[in-house]
């Protein structure tokens, strides 16, 4: 029971709002459990990162994680990247560290107003930093198998 409801319970929850989310960027049909699945996956792989230092670098590995199917999914669906990468990472957006910033402000406490939003920001960067990394590597995988292929194909032809 307590494996079911410390990982696969809020696994679930992060499938069924990335399910919700995918009415709003339009994407029906399979994809409902299509997209959401890198939501799941993401979420999973953050709980699991529990040993690590800190939300900042569990956020960075999640995203890792739920990175590769927002390039892969696409082509499989015929359909634009977007909604799939914001499906994925949205359970890993800091919403909350976003209202306590703005509440800091308008309350006017400048020291937890700085370090809520320091933290917010840091949150933020390794989500960009994380899908930065992953749309970079895919990029390159892509472009290296097809100069293989390419290669492989002219010394075939040439013999």
């Amino acid at each position: 029971m307590d494996l079911f409801r410390l990982y696969l319970l809020p696994c679930l929850f992060a499938f069924l709002a990335g399910a919700a989310f995918c009415f709003i960027f339009n994407l029906r049909g399979r994809m409902l459990v299509l997209a959401p699945l890198g939501a799941a996956v993401g979420w999973l792989v953050y709980l699991l990162a529990a040993p690590l230092s800190g939300d900042i670098s569990r956020s960075f590995v999640a995203t890792l994680a739920a990175g590769p199917f927002s390039p892969w999914l696409p082509r499989v669906c015929k359909q634009p990247a977007t909604g799939f990468i914001l499906v994925g990472l949205l359970p890993f957006v800091p919403g909350g560290g976003i209202y306590y910033t703005m509440e800091h402000c308008i309350a006017g406490e400048i020291d937890l107003f700085i370090t809520t939003g320091i933290h917010t920001l840091g949150v933020a960067g390794a989500l960009a930093a994380g899908v930065l990394l992953v749309s970079s590597f895919m990029r390159l995988w892509g472009a290296a198998r097809h100069h293989f292929r390419r290669t492989l194909s002219h010394k075939g032809g040439s013999t």
